[in-house]
């Protein structure tokens, strides 16, 4: 609680007074909520750099990666992916990603209505960003590999991003 008022405090003063403010840290949590702008730091070099969202969205460094993995892929889905690997052996674990209006409407509703897949939630998580709401849902879809592609373009024609697991 005292950390997101100190956060909530650090937003204002940077809407009223119009100041940039520099923040040094680990949570991606902390990045997420209150910056504009990251930047990852390796080896006391910046690896990586832009828009809060473009970096969450598409990390290019693996440590960029392995950071981001703390807000949109738990450690403990692991141990679930890997007991509906061996249960549905045909079933694709997919990642969804939703930017802004995206994660705000009812888009895997709409496109679950038309198809003959199972979709079977995961897991999956929603925070706010400066820019925008974040979204991060993990499903299995259960049933043909045909009706599966058809879904899976209907979320990206939605601007859904969709990483499909290939293990």
């Amino acid at each position: 609680k005292t950390t997101d008022s100190i956060l909530e405090l650090l937003v204002d003063i940077n809407k009223k007074l119009k100041l940039t403010i520099v923040l040094i840290t680990h949570e991606m949590h902390v990045i997420q909520k209150i910056c504009h702008r990251v930047a990852v730091m390796e080896a006391g070099k910046i690896v990586e750099q832009g828009p809060v969202a473009e970096v969450f969205r598409h990390p290019k460094q693996a440590m960029t990666k392995e950071f981001v993995k703390q807000l949109t892929s738990p450690s403990e889905n692991e141990l679930t992916f890997a007991k509906l690997r061996e249960r549905y052996p045909t079933g694709k674990i997919v990642q969804l990603t939703f930017v802004g209006s995206t994660a705000e409407s009812p888009i895997l509703a709409e496109v679950m209505k038309d198809s003959n897949l199972l979709f079977n939630i995961i897991g999956g998580n929603v925070g706010q960003m400066q820019d925008g709401a974040l979204g991060t849902l993990f499903i299995q879809l259960l049933g043909s590999e045909e009706e599966a592609q058809v879904v899976i373009a209907k979320l990206q024609a939605s601007d859904v991003e969709v990483e499909v697991d290939h293990r």
